[in-house]
């Protein structure tokens, strides 16, 4: 049995359902500037490739919103626009084909919501109510001494009655800050007092260990919970390493089964083959599969043999050569030289994916 997960309204985002029954989705956001297309194809071409499900862009201005015509133009998945301090950029972006809008509620004035409200009900667009400890309203953060989940929370409830209020509810919601404890306790909280779609992130996570940490923790938490019904882990540098993470949170608590699980054995004394080498060998050939595989990678026959009899496919190793596995049983011995390329053409044959 899964995990039981809170039963939220339903929001379209491009012809991604968010919410309700629906499975958790996977985002990212472009690192590249908005306003150079090609790059930003580039970028997002391979987040797709990786497995992004919907992709959110920059707009600091007004080259970047008329970029989001052409971009949307020549993409497969959702396009949104993330917007700051200017509502006529989001408004701009919707009119250009952005399929939701990202605000933060804390440097956009009321007046501005309200047109970028107006805008999206006249387009038929979401929008993410971006809550970020970084910039919360003032009154809020003075009222309760900077940015606890409390704040969040407070910040978070004004801006749902602001929307609610103008008979706009497309909406979801995400209470972020870069502290643990403080995502974590701000969104058991929302999610007990609203019904609107979670998106969960620690942000400004770090470099990839550091956020895949915070993020494993929090996240992680939550979707055990039975909260969050989008996830983005945030990775300081190439956001394709955000991907194979998130998947990886998803497939651990069996909320998606998407992509290779890959298990190894740490290494010790008793290895005597380049464990190391061939897991990250096999890694980056498969960074792109999307079919669920269990892969075992052992570097002993100690425990070896075993962990790769319970893997769809594995490899026990000895000196120099080893044992591939296929669902329990031996199909040869191999040489060491031979792990990868016969694994991988293994992987093939079950799969079809080229790879």
């Amino acid at each position: 049995m899964g995990l039981a997960r809170k039963k939220t309204r339903v929001v379209d985002v491009g012809g991604v359902k968010i919410g309700g029954d629906s499975p958790i989705v996977v985002q990212s956001m472009t690192s590249c500037d908005t306003r150079d297309v090609a790059a930003t194809l580039r970028q997002i071409a391979e987040l797709e490739e990786a497995g992004c499900e919907i992709v959110r862009v920059a707009v600091p201005d007004e080259n970047a919103a008329a970029a989001i015509k052409d971009i949307r133009a020549r993409i497969n998945i959702p396009l949104i626009a993330d917007i700051h301090f200017r509502a006529d950029l989001a408004v701009m972006a919707m009119q250009n084909g952005a399929d939701a809008i990202r605000i933060n509620p804390g440097n956009i004035p009321v007046d501005g919501i309200r047109r970028i409200v107006t805008s999206a009900k006249l387009n038929r667009k979401s929008i993410r109510v971006g809550v970020n400890a970084g910039s919360l309203e003032k009154d809020i953060a003075l009222r309760h001494g900077g940015p606890t989940a409390q704040a969040l929370v407070e910040s978070a409830l004004r801006n749902i009655r602001l929307l609610e209020e103008m008979d706009f509810f497309d909406m979801k919601l995400s209470l972020k800050s870069s502290d643990v404890e403080t995502t974590i306790e701000a969104y058991r909280s929302i999610s007990a007092l609203s019904d609107y779609p979670l998106h969960l992130g620690v942000t400004e996570a770090g470099t990839l260990l550091q956020s895949a940490i915070k993020s494993a923790i929090g996240i992680g938490a939550l979707l055990h919970d039975g909260i969050g019904d989008t996830i983005r882990v945030s990775i300081t540098g190439d956001p394709l390493q955000e991907i194979g993470v998130a998947f990886g949170i998803l497939r651990s608590l069996k909320l998606r089964n998407v992509g290779p699980e890959i298990i190894s054995c740490p290494t010790c004394g008793r290895c005597e083959i380049d464990l190391v080498s061939l897991t990250s060998q096999v890694e980056e050939k498969l960074r792109y599969m999307k079919t669920p595989l269990k892969i075992a990678l052992m570097g002993c026959v100690v425990n070896g043999p075993g962990e790769a009899r319970e893997a769809d496919i594995g490899i026990a190793g000895g000196k120099e050569s080893g044992m591939l596995f296929k669902k329990g049983e031996v199909v040869r011995k191999i040489t060491e030289a031979e792990f990868v390329p016969v694994l991988l053409e293994e992987i093939r044959a079950m799969t079809g994916e080229n790879i």
